[in-house]
């Protein structure tokens, strides 16, 4: 999301020289939210995920490059560069963006090995995960994130038995408060999802065939065929400490999406950057997993290449579909130190609000 904004952006700036984006994925520049959601329900088709035609990327001179791994990046003082490929191809470069993105975190519960055993970050764990969901009836979720969450609501609705574990005391409890957290418990648990908060997966178990069978909880036994894992992100930082950038939770940024060379972008779920949001304090910082911060921290960073220093200056924005529960977020709850709920009678409507 942020290389193809960043890349779009710059040539509606009028930005001349030639731009490459390049992936290590085998698959033309696409959405991840609908990973989870409508493509994994099989509502929406492989092409709908595809953000741009190939006409599009001829037109506007942005050469697309897929499936290429790059192992290690030399630039100059002046920003110039080569990045080196795992297949021996050199992209030559006078200003370098990083919009790597994050991976999924790995669990080292003993059995995390077995057949059965899923993430669901890239096309590839949604092409893998979608291809087994015929074949398997009961599902156990670990993480009480929206991953986890949006994965499980999509499993519960196409007839699957699902447990989802978490084990911290409540869900997104990072991303929300904890009038939310059990507004979301409830709302799931009374669709038929079995959710348990405080558990711990002591190990996975396997069948005599090798595959996933069950997890261990406090001594139970939760039957399984699959188990999918959403317990968050790390940031992918490899380049830019190759690159001796400043790294913390990220790669650390300006307001303008600029490392700390001065000259090398950053944008997306990769970047640490100043909170946005006016009046925070000094110093504070935070790192972004969303689409909307994706395409403006991009634009930012467009603008920067111009040789423009425009702030990042939009309110942080967030959504969540979760089967028939769709969650907004409007700015950010750190922090806070009153809360005001706001919501309608409906017991299927909740509104929050944070101040600080």
């Amino acid at each position: 999301q942020a290389g193809v904004q960043l890349a779009v952006s710059l040539r509606a700036l009028g930005y001349e020289p030639p731009i490459t984006l390049l992936g290590d994925e085998d698959h033309r520049p696409y959405q991840r939210p609908a990973l989870s959601k409508e493509f994994l329900q099989d509502k929406i088709t492989k092409e709908s995920l595809i953000y741009r035609s190939q006409e599009y990327w001829d037109d506007h001179r942005i050469t697309v490059v897929k499936g290429e791994w790059i192992e290690r990046v030399r630039s100059d003082e002046g920003g110039a560069g080569v990045a080196f490929s795992a297949t021996g191809r050199e992209f030559a470069f006078d200003r370098l963006a990083l919009a790597v993105g994050a991976s999924a975190r790995r669990i080292d519960t003993p059995g995390n090995e077995l057949d059965g055993v899923l993430y669901l970050r890239t096309a590839d764990d949604a092409l893998e995960l979608k291809a087994r969901v015929s074949e398997i009836s009961n599902v156990v979720v670990i993480g009480g994130g929206f991953i986890g969450i949006e994965a499980a609501a999509s499993l519960h609705s196409m007839g699957k038995r699902v447990t989802l574990l978490e084990y911290g005391p409540r869900l997104v409890r990072r991303a929300v408060g904890e009038q939310t957290s059990e507004f979301i418990r409830a709302h799931h648990a009374s669709n038929g999802i079995d959710i348990r908060t405080g558990a711990v997966a002591e190990r996975i178990v396997g069948g005599a065939d090798g595959r996933v069978a069950g997890v261990v909880v406090a001594g139970e036994t939760i039957a399984a065929d699959l188990v999918l894992v959403g317990v968050g992100v790390t940031p992918n930082t490899r380049l830019a400490e190759q690159l001796g950038l400043e790294v913390e939770n990220g790669i650390l940024v300006d307001r303008y999406a600029t490392a700390s060379d001065g000259v090398t972008l950053a944008v997306g779920d990769c970047s640490n950057l100043p909170n946005p949001i006016p009046n925070s304090p000094a110093g504070e910082r935070v790192r972004f997993e969303s689409v909307n911060h994706a395409i403006e921290q991009a634009k930012v960073a467009a603008y920067a290449a111009m040789g423009r220093q425009e702030e990042y200056g939009g309110m942080p924005w967030f959504w969540s579909n979760q089967g028939e529960l769709k969650l907004q977020i409007a700015g950010l709850s750190t922090g806070y130190d009153r809360v005001v709920d706001r919501s309608p009678a409906d017991p299927n409507k909740l509104s929050v609000l944070y101040y600080r």
